[in-house]
C-alpha cells in the first residue's frame, strides 16, 4: 500500500519549490503519494524526485528568467513609489495564503500597482523574505534591488478581550462597550456564557477543554477584525499562555495593535460576595470541581492593555477608562 502524506498550504508551496527546483527533494518529507488538505492527489514522490499529477501553476525559473533587476515583495510592508528602475520585476510570493486574508489581498494589490512586470512564486510571503537573494539568483542574471517601504497598517479591525474571576463585571462591561460601539462599526459580542452555549458546546470545564473554548473565541474574533470588524470578547480565561496565543493570533490576522487585553481585576472576595449564579457557593460546597478562583487558578495578566476594577469604579467609569484606550489603540495604528 502507498504511502500517503497529506500537506498544508505552506507545505504545499514546498513541495512545488521542490519541482522547480528551487527546493533541494530530500526538505520535503518522503512518501509516494501527496495529498492536499482536502485529500486530493497532487503529486507521487519515487526514487528522490517528485512529480505533480497535474501542470504546476507556478512558472519554472527557466522559462521566465530575466537579465532585469528584481525585487521581492517584502511581507508585512508596503512599497512607497515606484520601484527603482522601470524594468524591474517583482517576485511576489503568493503561496501559502487562505483565499479570504484580507490583509494579504491589500499587501499583493499594492505590490503588483508599483510593478510592470509580475513573477509569482510558490513561497509564503515570510519565506520568500527569508530566501530573498537566493530567490531573486533563481529568476535573474542581474541582481536583487530594493525599494523604499512603510509598515502595513492594521485591518481598522479590533479584538477587546475581557478577562477575569465569574462576578468580576466582564459581561456588563462588555455588553455597554457593545452598545456604545454598534453606532460607529459592526460589532460582535462574545460572551462567555453563550459561546459555552453555542460555539463551544460539549466542553467541559477541564484545563484541555478551557484551553480549547479560548482558543476558539480567539479564532473566531481575529476572523472578525480581519474583515474590519470590531470582537468583543469576555470569557473568564484564566490562563495566560492561551491569552498570549489569542492576541498572537489577532494581530497576525489583524495587525500589530489590533488586540486590547483588558483585565477586569475585581477581587475575589467582592466576586464571591456578589455570587449572583450562585456558583462560589456550589464550589465552596465541593459541588463544582475546577472552579476558577477556589480551587483551579487564575494566572493574572502580566500584559493587560487595561485594567479595571468594579469594586473602585463604576461600569460606566470602566466603559469610559477602556473606549478611551481603543481609542488612542486605533490611532497609534
Amino acid at each position: 500500500m502507498d504511502r500517503r502524506l497529506t500537506l498544508d498550504d505552506a507545505e504545499l508551496a514546498r513541495l512545488h519549490q521542490v519541482v522547480l527546483g528551487l527546493l533541494d527533494p530530500r526538505e520535503l518529507p518522503a512518501a509516494e503519494v501527496y495529498l492536499d488538505s482536502e485529500g486530493n492527489e497532487v503529486a507521487r514522490g519515487a526514487d528522490g524526485r517528485v512529480e505533480l499529477r497535474s501542470p504546476s501553476p507556478w512558472p519554472a525559473p527557466a522559462t521566465v528568467r530575466t537579465d532585469a533587476p528584481v525585487v521581492v515583495a517584502v511581507p508585512g510592508q508596503l512599497p512607497v513609489g515606484a520601484l527603482p528602475t522601470a524594468d524591474a520585476v517583482l517576485l511576489l510570493a503568493t503561496a501559502g495564503v487562505r483565499v479570504d486574508d484580507a490583509r494579504f489581498v491589500t499587501w499583493a494589490h499594492a505590490w503588483r500597482a508599483i510593478a510592470s512586470s509580475v513573477i509569482e512564486v510558490p513561497f509564503t510571503p515570510a519565506d520568500a523574505d527569508a530566501r530573498a537573494d537566493d530567490l531573486a539568483a533563481a529568476y535573474t542574471t542581474a541582481k536583487r534591488i530594493d525599494v523604499a517601504t512603510a509598515p502595513q497598517p492594521a485591518s481598522g479591525g479590533c479584538v477587546v478581550f475581557f478577562t477575569g474571576l465569574s462576578g468580576s463585571g466582564k459581561s456588563t462591561i462588555a455588553r455597554r462597550l457593545v452598545a456604545r460601539l454598534v453606532d460607529e462599526r459592526a460589532v460582535t459580542l462574545l460572551d462567555g456564557d453563550v459561546v459555552r452555549t453555542h460555539l463551544s458546546h460539549g466542553l467541559g470545564f477541564s484545563r484541555a477543554d478551557r484551553d480549547t473554548n479560548i482558543r476558539r473565541i480567539g479564532w473566531v474574533a481575529a476572523e472578525v477584525a480581519k474583515h474590519g470588524g470590531a470582537a468583543v470578547c469576555a470569557p473568564i480565561a484564566p490562563y495566560d499562555e492561551t491569552r498570549r496565543w489569542v492576541r498572537r493570533t489577532v494581530e497576525a490576522t489583524a495587525g500589530a495593535g489590533s488586540f486590547v487585553l483588558v483585565w477586569v481585576s475585581t477581587p475575589l472576595d467582592v466576586c464571591e460576595a456578589r455570587d449572583v449564579k450562585g456558583l462560589y457557593a456550589r464550589a465552596r460546597a465541593g459541588e463544582i470541581v475546577g472552579f476558577t478562583g477556589i480551587d483551579d487558578p487564575y494566572e493574572v495578566p502580566a500584559d493587560a492593555d487595561v485594567v479595571v476594577d468594579t469594586s473602585a469604579m463604576s461600569v460606566d467609569d470602566a466603559v469610559a477608562v477602556v473606549f478611551a484606550a481603543l481609542t488612542a489603540n486605533a490611532v497609534d495604528t
